[in-house]
């Protein structure tokens, strides 16, 4: 059975994400876009009317609430350690299933180099600010002051998407698990009276 026309404009925002992940802003077309997604041609400018610039931006704010509500689950326990295990974890499962193709669509967007750059740009941006908020506030309930708990959601954020960088170049976890591993440390530190919980294999565990 053909897919529904009614659910390509989901299809092709899903599959920009994709693409913009795996392969950047620049090699995102909208033929690759139809290609990987099956939508009909005929819905591009139907349900995109600014046509591919619309679509990889609508993709960004897609990639990012997908990731945000990863977030916002894991955090829901209220354990920033858990939390950041999983968000850890989730890059794992993404990289190892997709053979170390899989990236970040916000950071392909982020670094555009093209005339759509900037626009892509700025919704990068917000949802990094969203991303950091959501972060900051989890470390702010484990007893962390509001100063130290942005900066340290930052830095977060940062490490794994340059993890996710090399983890791709080398094509391995061991950057990933590296950054993991710091930062788990990091917060059992930082955090006031944490005892530290037995870590779960592969969910950054040192020997």
């Amino acid at each position: 059975m053909s897919p529904r026309r009614s659910d390509s404009r989901e299809r092709m925002i899903s599959s920009a994400a994709v693409l913009l992940g795996e392969q950047g802003a620049g090699a995102t077309s909208i033929d690759r876009v139809l290609a990987h997604s099956g939508a009909p041609r005929g819905s591009v400018y139907h349900h995109f009317p600014d046509g591919r610039a619309q679509l990889i931006d609508e993709a960004v704010v897609f990639a990012g609430d997908v990731m945000a509500a990863r977030i916002a689950a894991a955090a829901s326990a209220g354990d920033p350690v858990a939390a950041i295990d999983s968000f850890f974890a989730l890059w794992r499962d993404r990289l190892a299933g997709s053979d170390f193709r899989a990236g970040c669509p916000i950071v392909a967007a982020a670094v555009a180099a093209d005339d759509e750059g900037p626009r892509w740009a700025d919704s990068a941006a917000v949802v990094f600010a969203r991303w950091q908020e959501t972060l900051a506030a989890l470390f702010v309930a484990g007893g962390l002051p509001r100063t130290r708990g942005r900066r340290l959601a930052t830095f977060v954020i940062g490490a794994v998407e340059g993890a996710v960088v090399m983890c791709r170049a080398e094509r391995s976890l061991a950057p990933l698990d590296a950054a993991a591993a710091e930062i788990r440390d990091l917060l059992l530190h930082a955090l006031p009276d944490r005892s530290e919980p037995p870590a779960e294999p592969g969910k950054g565990s040192r020997s």
